[in-house]
């Protein structure tokens, strides 16, 4: 019987009726299968314990989604939950509001409940866990603006159901429940919940007792519904709007129209193996595969799409506006995604990525001045880190043939982010007299230790930065130079690839670091390049120290070079990094720079200005260093487990690197539209692109010791340098690598 069956589903995977399934288990002669898909092998967990920071939390959401939900706890070690998550309205923050479940009369109420757990199991589109010291089986399921939990009561008691607002409002009218919160900024979020079964009494929790009431507001405004003894198995469905109440229960009634859970976890995975299908690897490393969706999922994390049947509340105005056919994506963190988030878009969904910048035009002409926004979120522009790289994400999108947004206007919110606003961290304040010294001398004067702060504009606890910004705006500079060369603006283009090179004015000759200056144009001394700075080196650089912004002069390595006495003495300083101690016990280096974790010497594989490093030996002819280089750091970094990400993933940012290292390339300069080849880790990877066509890269003999390149050929013509362009990519075609466990030195050195 198991031979007829087994030849069943082998022929019907030739006819192409269906895949061909994973053999699990065979009990008295009967097949046990599952077939693996692509959103299979995410592991939503990867990450979620630190290091030293909070890499990742578990994510129940749909791609690119406004509803996003993760068990609140402390973090992952934690025993006790916070309730049940209903919405989390940014990334990495807490449930706006929360829904506590609980038998009448086995415990005292509160707003929200603690809860001890056990059985939690997590996947991108569903969530189920048993409440155990309540009795109480919890399963979720999550579609773009509504979700749904079924809730199984065994205790005695009648099921009650707690909502809570920690800031806001909620209103029983007899069908549904409605509520709200403030977020911040003028901004609210609104919820609308209707239930399988009617409520019998609605009350509130007021000093652990229940007080009739269908409205209320406040902190921890909370409303208690109690159901019939009988309703041991319940069923909430909800809606989730940042426009109104009203939208919430539309949007739930869209997208949710029945109680029916498995059908909305059937339709949430299909969703989700569309968007992770869209890269296809295959290969004999079962780990590999969990690390590259893994990593891919967490690449749709942001920026979210809050489009609600046509219209979106902007936070950047405090409006509520038609989007006219174009979702309008916000939550997108520019200064880590920029630099391989966005070109991971631009890759596999141009329709998206070309939204999302149109996205920023229209944050641009709803703010009160029109310039690029640099971390937009839910509630408005906070304008955190430095420098103004969402002109990296334009440039790189246009290169690459994305013309589904206004170039014109994007060019003029960039030219007035760079140029008019302050260059100082933090800050949304206009340009000052810091902004005029960094456009006539081409650098951010530094402060000595203990000086004190001039200029108003800049932040008190993230400082000037002056290092950080001086390369970042040079890189940003020589962006906005090629779009307005693009553009037919010359004497633009002329004027910022000229301060472009700005970066040379920081580098000192005899170390060969880029060292900060005081206004006299005298560097700093003394100076120690691991530890001068203050906490996250914001003295001087930003988060990761000098040994980090050595290279953070992507726009132009090959001048670079030149500073630093060509390629072998360029060689010999990026070993230096690596092998170069910490200088201090971990303990103390740690506690000044926390974001500066994945250590390999000075190296940090845990923080976005390190990405592009290790593929710096191709330009300096030894692209097999590279090679090394790339499969050793994501083997000891990037693991599946609770520990398996090296530091603040930041919702795609460093999981973006890992996706494109293991597919074989990089995007070394965003805005230049080629790619870095560095070690493929699949034998085979098949990439949909968006004109219809797809790219496969073959790696023959790919394995973790067959990590270096001995051949390589593009459509059957021999490739003898590290990298290929996006336009070979988007001709569609076959990219195929030869691999061995020892580097042909001969390989890829035509630079």
């Amino acid at each position: 019987m198991f031979k007829s069956n087994l030849s069943r589903l082998r022929s019907a995977w030739r006819r192409g009726k269906m895949a061909l399934p994973v053999v699990l288990f065979c009990i008295s002669g009967q097949a046990v299968t599952a077939q693996q898909t692509e959103v299979d092998y995410v592991n939503p967990y990867m990450g979620n314990i630190s290091h030293l920071l909070v890499p990742t939390y578990p994510t129940v959401h749909l791609p690119n989604s406004l509803l996003r939900v993760y068990p609140e706890r402390a973090d992952y070690t934690s025993d006790q939950l916070k309730g049940l998550p209903l919405i989390v309205t940014s990334h990495r923050g807490s449930s706006a509001f929360n829904l506590s479940p609980i038998s009448a009369g086995s415990r005292e109420l509160a707003p929200v409940l603690q809860y001890s757990y056990d059985q939690e199991q997590i996947k991108p589109y569903t969530y189920s866990v048993y409440l155990d010291r309540d009795e109480i089986q919890v399963d979720y399921a999550v579609s773009h603006q509504a979700a749904i939990y079924a809730l199984r009561f065994e205790k005695p008691g009648n099921p009650q159901l707690i909502f809570n607002t920690k800031k806001g409002d909620l209103t029983w009218d007899g069908k549904g429940l409605s509520g709200s919160q403030d977020i911040g900024n003028n901004t609210k979020v609104y919820l609308y919940a209707e239930f399988d079964k009617q409520p019998q009494s609605i009350d509130q929790v007021k000093d652990g007792k229940l007080t009739k009431s269908k409205a209320v507001s406040g902190d921890q405004a909370n409303l208690v519904l109690s159901f019939a003894g009988d309703a041991k198995d319940l069923k909430v469905r909800y809606g989730i709007s940042f426009i109104d109440a009203k939208q919430a229960k539309a949007n739930l009634q869209r997208e949710i129209k029945h109680y029916d859970i498995a059908k909305v976890k059937s339709e949430g995975k299909s969703i989700w193996n569309a968007a992770l299908g869209k890269l296809k690897v295959e290969g004999t490393n079962e780990t590999d595969k969990h690390i590259f969706y893994t990593s891919l999922y967490r690449t749709f994390e942001r920026p979210v799409n809050i489009s609600e049947g046509g219209r979106y509340f902007s936070a950047f105005d405090g409006k509520v506006h038609n989007d006219g056919g174009k979702p309008f994506f916000t939550d997108d963190w520019i200064w880590d995604s920029y630099r391989a988030h966005h070109p991971l878009n631009v890759l596999i969904d141009t329709e998206k990525e070309g939204n999302i910048l149109q996205s920023f035009v229209r944050m641009s002409e709803q703010m009160d001045n029109f310039w690029l926004p640099t971390f937009p979120e839910i509630n408005g522009d906070s304008r955190r880190m430095n420098s103004n790289h969402g002109v990296a994400a334009i440039l790189d999108a246009y290169e690459k043939g994305v013309r589904n947004f206004d170039i014109e206007e994007a060019y003029r919110a960039a030219k007035g982010g760079i140029t008019e606003k302050t260059l100082a961290p933090w800050s949304g304040k206009a340009a000052g007299k810091m902004d005029q010294f960094f456009k006539e001398k081409g650098y951010i004067p530094a402060l000595y230790p203990g000086e004190k702060e001039i200029y108003p504009e800049v932040h008190h606890f993230e400082k000037r930065q002056p290092i950080a910004v001086t390369l970042g705006t040079s890189y940003d500079l020589w962006c906005l130079a090629q779009l307005a060369k693009h553009l037919g603006k010359m004497d633009d283009y002329d004027k910022f690839m000229k301060q472009s090179f700005n970066y040379r004015n920081v580098f000192n000759e005899q170390t060969k670091f880029f060292h900060p200056k005081d206004e006299a144009g005298k560097f700093i001394e003394p100076f120690d390049y691991v530890f001068s700075g203050g906490q996250g080196a914001r003295e001087y650089y930003g988060e990761n120290n000098a040994w980090i912004y050595r290279w953070d002069v992507q726009h132009n390595i090959p001048d670079l070079i030149n500073l630093m006495g060509g390629d072998e003495q360029f060689v010999h300083y990026l070993d230096e990094m690596f092998i170069q101690p910490l200088g201090k016990s971990k303990f103390d280096f740690y506690q000044q720079l926390p974001d500066h974790t994945g250590n390999v010497g000075q190296f940090s594989m845990a923080n976005e200005p390190s990405l592009h490093i290790p593929y710096l030996y191709n330009y300096a002819g030894q692209p097999w260093m590279t090679q090394k280089r790339i499969k050793t750091l994501i083997k000891q970094w990037f693991r599946n487990d609770l520990m398996g990400v090296p530091g603040d993933e930041d919702g795609g940012g460093l999981s973006s690197f890992v996706v494109f290292s293991q597919l074989g390339f990089y995007p070394v300069t965003p805005g230049s539209p080629v790619y870095s080849i560095g070690s493929p880790f699949f034998e085979k990877s098949t990439i949909s692109l968006s004109n219809g066509k797809t790219f496969t890269v073959i790696a023959k003999g790919a394995s973790d010791t067959n990590k270096y390149i001995q051949s390589a050929s593009l459509n059957g013509r021999e490739l003898n340098k590290p990298q290929i362009s996006h336009a070979d990519i988007l001709q569609g075609g076959t990219l195929e690598f030869v691999m061995g466990p020892k580097a042909n030195r001969n390989w890829g050195t035509t630079k």
